[in-house]
């Protein structure tokens, strides 16, 4: 900025001139450090984007700005963001004109150069090609200021403003104020980028967790909920065992309430603080039926960087005190080569327990049953129900249905 602020004053120039000029060159200065926060602002929030180009344009003296990116095979542009071009034009560009754009050989400029259309192409030839009489001229344009901000062998993105005809062709001045902003729109266009990145990786981890048929909640250290996954939202929005209260996770029962509020002050320091395993708490929802929480702490050994990403101290896993049949039953089939009669077996032994209860389920003689339960333990090397049972929860998944 230092260009904008130092003045070289010949002792002949009259002292008011001076003075006028020592104020333009502070608007300047000011309205240079503004347009560095908006570009920055709109690093943040890409809808504030096509304000901070129209700004740009006002700042370097041109008028329709676009942020694209250029496939350097099929030479066809995506504008990203834009002012000052009109919506119909934006289209046929992105559809058919981005093809005929001298703008396809910016790569062979180095990054954050300002490059005006002679400069890629002789201005006779270029005032002669499809894209200047189909696409600029209409338009009013007669030139445009370019700079790579990005690129690798099969693509770059670019930042171009367009110059009207009242305007001319890019100057001097123009491509000196553009040197002042290009900089700053790199890294603004860098920083959304892997703001970018960091958000679909926040939205896959989200992604994943909503998969879980185990309700999950990440809490802070004074109880406040940071964040639930869809189980664990249903669980609370039922607002039985498991309830919100201001924000802070809670339970039905006092006393486990008490343990769980102690668990998270725990977690602080890690597994000293309540185990590397965690803790287990019984709760119990209005119906009778039974869940477990289990209390995992997440601020030690690799899950310290875990609970500092999201401000958790611990994560608390929910889910109903059952074992629950495997989501696909038919690996276990293939697995012991068992026919479907003994597959239907083995899971009504793990759903309703001994042979009588089995055999009422599925409507056959108790004979049958053992019959059946003989086999299952041939193919699968077990002696007792009990150890089929584990043989199937083994195949369990943590997955919602």
């Amino acid at each position: 900025m230092s260009d904008l602020t130092e003045l070289r004053c010949p002792p002949a120039i009259p002292r008011i001139e001076r003075r006028s000029r020592v104020v333009e060159s502070l608007q300047g200065e000011e309205m240079l450090t503004s347009l560095i926060g908006n570009i920055y602002d709109a690093a943040l929030d890409r809808s504030l984007w096509p304000d901070a180009l129209a700004r740009i344009g006002d700042f370097v003296g041109g008028h329709g700005v676009g942020l694209l990116s250029k496939d350097s095979l099929s030479k066809t542009s995506t504008p990203h963001y834009h002012c000052g071009v009109d919506p119909h034009y934006v289209r046929t560009y992105a559809e058919t004109h981005s093809k005929f754009d001298p703008a396809a050989t910016l790569p062979f400029f180095d990054v954050e150069q300002i490059v005006s259309f002679p400069e890629l192409v002789p201005y006779d030839e270029f005032r002669q090609g499809r894209f200047y009489r189909e696409w600029m001229q209409p338009q009013g344009w007669v030139d445009a200021a370019n700079a790579v901000l990005e690129k690798s062998v099969l693509s770059f993105s670019f930042i171009s403003i367009l110059r009207s005809e009242s305007c001319g062709l890019v100057d001097d001045e123009m491509r000196r104020r553009m040197a002042l902003i290009v900089p700053h729109v790199r890294r603004a266009v860098l920083i959304g980028r892997v703001i970018d990145l960091r958000e679909a990786e926040t939205a896959s981890v989200a992604d994943t967790l909503d998969g879980l048929s185990a309700g999950l909640v990440l809490i802070a250290a004074d109880g406040r909920i940071v964040h639930s996954n869809a189980a664990a939202s249903d669980m609370l929005n039922a607002g039985d065992f498991l309830r919100s209260n201001s924000g802070r996770l809670t339970t039905s029962d006092k006393h486990v309430d008490k343990l769980l509020n102690d668990s998270f002050a725990g977690a602080v320091d890690g597994d000293a603080g309540i185990g590397v395993k965690g803790i287990a708490l019984p709760l119990t929802a209005g119906t009778g039926e039974r869940y477990v929480a289990h209390v995992l702490p997440l601020t030690s050994g690799a899950r310290r960087r875990a609970g500092t990403a999201y401000t958790a101290t611990a994560a608390i896993f929910v889910r109903k005190a059952a074992l629950e049949t495997p989501a696909a039953p038919e690996v276990i089939l293939k697995t012991f080569k068992l026919t479907p009669t003994e597959l239907r077996v083995l899971l009504a032994i793990v759903d309703v327990g001994g042979i009588p209860e089995v055999a009422v389920r599925l409507g056959v003689a108790e004979t049958t049953v053992k019959t059946h339960v003989k086999r299952l333990f041939e193919k699968t090397g077990k002696n007792r129900q009990a150890d089929l049972v584990k043989l199937v929860a083994g195949f369990s998944t943590p997955l919602a249905a």
